[in-house]
């Protein structure tokens, strides 16, 4: 690519030209001089310069008026510029670099070695800057391909979980249900690790599955997905939860056995009975659900007399131990995953399942969906100095058994 010379000065001009043949032409192409700056922009209207070795004091404009006018040029277009000044001139020469020229060379001063010198290091410098221009637009449009996809991923995932509610008796309205559900599913990334289901067993039993998957973001997700289809293939077992959780731990250990990265899934399981508010709870590694006791006003967590057994994954042949609750009419049954306590404020002290607790309580008069909400909102007012959001994936599912029921 050529380089133009603008100067009206023919002694700098032929030392410029020989200089710049020194370089060689794998460095430097062909040099075209200018004389004044009307013909440096005809110039450079008609061709792309490598480098524009430019003179200030010009009988027609002043130089930096003619970088201004190269600085208007395309970034893509735009040349290397070093600047030509005489004796006395550092002013100019700030204000040129101010302007984007790469460096200036004093007149009085000009040597094959100092301009030798100037050339190639803004050469490559200038090389280095493309070369990073590119990376970046590179990585831009790489970042927004995996926007795209992580955007489609999420939407895929929106749609696995649950489009609708199973009713009780079959056939009635919704409102008419006697189990009631609502949820909340809240990624804490593009894609979540978060899963949950609701599903009818038999005629008057609903399934709760929600489960968290170590970790989150891309990996997590797919866990979610094969979570999904072992749920589906255990379903002659779902009215059974300590055998559900053992099954779907077997199904998670064989496919996930293949990695050889170590994976861990909690997860908590609850049959719900529609008609007598019994409620059966198989748990692995997972934060207790709540029994919202209206009628007491206390919120009652569903533990295990041994703990919750290991987390899904963990563990060849492990054994889930049940515990059982009965809801009374207006009663509810909360599961959460840990992403709702663990939340931190700004000194990086957690909500916590002590706080979780009261602030539910707290709200028990208010319809299960709006208690939730009011909650959520505490949560996010308590960690609001430390940031916007949740750090973890977060997502409640909540079932009611209807007053009048039972």
């Amino acid at each position: 690519m050529p380089v133009l010379i603008v100067d009206d000065d023919p002694t700098i001009v032929a030392m410029l030209k020989q200089v710049t043949r020194q370089l060689g032409s794998e460095l430097i192409g062909e040099t075209v001089w200018a004389n004044r700056g009307a013909v440096a922009r005809a110039e450079l209207k008609k061709r792309r310069f490598q480098l524009v070795l430019l003179d200030y004091l010009l009988p027609d404009e002043d130089g930096l008026a003619l970088l201004s006018a190269i600085n208007e040029l395309p970034p893509s277009e735009r040349p290397v510029v070093i600047m030509l000044t005489g004796a006395g001139n550092e002013h100019v020469a700030v204000e040129a670099m101010k302007m984007g020229a790469r460096d200036y060379i004093v007149k009085t001063a000009l040597n094959f070695p100092a301009l030798r010198r100037s050339i190639i290091t803004a050469l490559d410098h200038h090389r280095l800057e493309e070369q990073l221009a590119r990376s970046t637009e590179a990585l831009r449009r790489k970042n927004l391909e995996m926007d795209a996809d992580l955007a489609l991923a999420r939407g895929v995932q929106q749609a696995l979980l649950p489009q609708s509610y199973p009713v009780f008796p079959a056939g009635v309205p919704l409102e008419r249900s006697a189990l009631q559900f609502c949820h909340r599913w809240i990624p804490s990334e593009k894609v979540a690790g978060d899963l949950f289901d609701v599903f009818p067993v038999g005629e008057n039993a609903a399934g709760i599955f929600l489960c968290d998957v170590m970790g989150h973001g891309v990996r997590a997700a797919l866990v979610t997905a094969l979570l999904r289809g072992l749920l589906r293939e255990q379903m002659q077992l779902a009215d059974r939860p300590g055998m559900f959780l053992e099954k779907i731990n077997g199904g998670l250990q064989t496919l996930l056995g293949q990695t050889g990265d170590l994976v861990f899934v909690t997860a908590a399981y609850a049959l719900v009975d529609a008609i007598s508010g019994k409620v059966v709870l198989a748990n692995a590694g997972h934060p207790a659900p709540f029994h919202l006791r209206r009628s007491a006003r206390a919120v009652i967590p569903l533990l295990l007399a041994q703990g919750p057994g290991p987390a899904l994954g963990l563990l060849p042949d492990p054994v889930y131990e049940v515990v059982e609750t009965t809801l009374e009419p207006g009663d509810a049954l909360l599961l959460f995953t840990d992403g709702l306590f663990e939340a931190a404020n700004a000194s990086g002290e957690e909500y916590g399942r002590n706080r979780l607790r009261a602030s539910v309580e707290a709200r028990l008069v208010l319809p299960t969906p709006l208690l939730i909400d009011v909650v959520l909102t505490d949560i996010r007012t308590y960690r609001a100095a430390a940031a916007n959001g949740f750090e973890d994936d977060v997502c409640l599912v909540a079932v009611d058994l209807a007053a009048g029921k039972n």
